[in-house]
């Protein structure tokens, strides 16, 4: 087991059988949740800009170019806008953590964390659970800031924690694909490159408008981008106005919502936990 004292690492007896081993990694695994928390702490301004910036962004697309805007059979462009912003937050979340994940990796703090006699899924479990609080606290930052600008859901309690529970696990599927593209990167140059790339894939999708707008071929192409499924499947929770559709992947939204996630999660968590393994190797 494996404490952390201010910026030192208490190392303490290992405990013994099956439970002890289980105990084990919990408190290990939370040891490292509570040393990312610590840098909040530490780094107030890199969360606040963190949170900050999806309510920019949200800011500048319902005043500065929503005005423009029509949403097919009616309805307020800030509510069809406000899902799709949601979804766009949760994935490019991966940023964050693949910034995490290089630091940690280029400065040889994994590497010592992995000599160490501690539970060897404490720090990818430790990265996941920091990440999806900050996650948890984004959203409810936006909900807010949605809330303040005239945005509301018409659906009951059970559908909006339904719409924030797809939210989260698009977040979590994300989380490991950051997980394993910053092993794999390696270095902070490679990152930003990664992180080029990630803009275009994300407004790739019907956060903003219709794939219906979109010549034919584009379309198609953000019918089935994983966050328009979500933004749509968030869109029908709370029971906002949206463009719709005739395809599959439209009608059928909700169930994307799940099953996008969950087969990024069956490809990216085991080759991120591979990749960690072989880390130094």
């Amino acid at each position: 087991m494996t404490e952390i004292a201010g910026t030192d690492l208490v190392v303490v007896a290992r405990p013994a059988g099956a439970a002890g081993r289980i105990g084990w990694a919990l408190t290990d695994a939370w040891t490292m949740t509570r040393r990312e928390l610590a840098h909040w702490a530490r780094q107030p301004v890199q969360l606040l800009v963190g949170l900050v910036f999806p309510v920019m962004m949200l800011v500048m697309f319902a005043y500065f170019i929503g005005g423009g805007m029509e949403v097919a059979g009616g309805g307020d462009y800030k509510e069809f806008l406000f899902p799709g912003m949601l979804a766009l937050t949760m994935a490019f979340g991966l940023e964050s953590t693949m910034v995490s994940i290089t630091t940690d990796l280029n400065k040889g703090v994994l590497d010592r964390f992995r000599a160490m006699p501690m539970s060897r899924s404490a720090v990818l479990v430790g990265r996941s659970v920091a990440d999806m609080i900050e996650s948890l606290v984004s959203v409810v930052v936006l909900l807010l800031a949605g809330l303040l600008m005239g945005w509301r859901w018409h659906g009951g309690l059970g559908a909006g924690l339904a719409a924030i529970g797809l939210l989260l696990l698009l977040r979590f599927a994300m989380l490991w694909l950051g997980i394993y593209l910053g092993m794999a990167a390696g270095k902070p140059e490679l990152v930003q490159a990664v992180q080029i790339l990630v803009w275009p894939v994300g407004f790739l999708s019907n956060a903003f408008t219709s794939a219906d707008t979109m010549p034919d071929w584009l379309g198609a192409i953000a019918e089935w981008n994983p966050m328009s499924a979500t933004a749509t499947a968030v869109r029908d929770l709370f029971d906002n106005p949206g463009w719709g559709g005739d395809s599959w992947a439209a009608d059928h939204a909700g169930l994307l919502a799940i099953c996008w996630p969950l087969a990024l999660l069956a490809i990216f968590f085991p080759l991120a936990v591979r990749r960690y393994l072989r880390l130094g190797g």
